[in-house]
């Protein structure tokens, strides 16, 4: 009954936005990349973020009922301590991890401008356009980095580019080559000689 109704009424929904993908976004270019762990990222965090708010609410009630709050300070320190970690610095250290992972990327050919598409701190889509010139390799290569844009560390999956050159051109591979055509053409005259 209710179940069926639901899915019909998503089905309608669904055609009546026509061939148009939810991630088509002209002003921002084409789509060059999707994130693949996009979801993942948001289950985890929101899991997290919704755990420490149930823990902020729940602390007041467990104190009562369980007489901490009359027992030794030492206690009472590694309480608040042990629900200070699991309310505060799990949500804080998801977020400094996963704040670079880039959900969609798009191109704009004509500028040469990218717009990644990221989470906030608070769960919503934040936007950051950058020029393909911005983008900065960091020289070590680094956990949760890919590359730099201006001083934003983005995080991307190469393998998931469905066109190879968009990821070449993004980290600037197809211009800086080590083996143009002109500098083979000199070695070998170089050794003809």
């Amino acid at each position: 009954g209710f179940i069926f109704q639901v899915a019909s009424f998503q089905g309608v929904v669904v055609r009546s936005l026509g061939t148009s993908s939810p991630h088509d976004h002209p002003e921002h270019g084409r789509l060059v990349y999707k994130g693949n762990l996009a979801k993942t990222v948001l289950g985890v965090k929101f899991f997290s973020y919704s755990t420490s708010i149930f823990n902020l609410f729940m602390m007041p009630y467990i104190m009562l009922k369980s007489g901490i709050g009359v027992e030794s300070l030492l206690v009472q320190a590694a309480f608040y301590g042990l629900i200070g970690i699991f309310t505060f610095v799990t949500p804080v250290t998801l977020h400094i991890l996963t704040k670079g992972y880039v959900i969609r990327l798009y191109y704009k050919d004509e500028v040469d401008t990218y717009t990644a598409i990221t989470y906030n701190a608070i769960l919503a889509e934040k936007v950051t356009v950058f020029h393909q010139k911005d983008v900065k390799i960091p020289d070590i290569t680094k956990m949760f980095t890919t590359f730099y844009a201006k001083t934003k560390s983005m995080l991307v999956n190469p393998t998931l580019f469905p066109n190879p050159h968009d990821y070449n051109h993004l980290m600037g591979y197809d211009k800086s080559s080590f083996f143009k055509f002109e500098d083979l053409e000199e070695v070998k005259e170089a050794d003809e000689r």
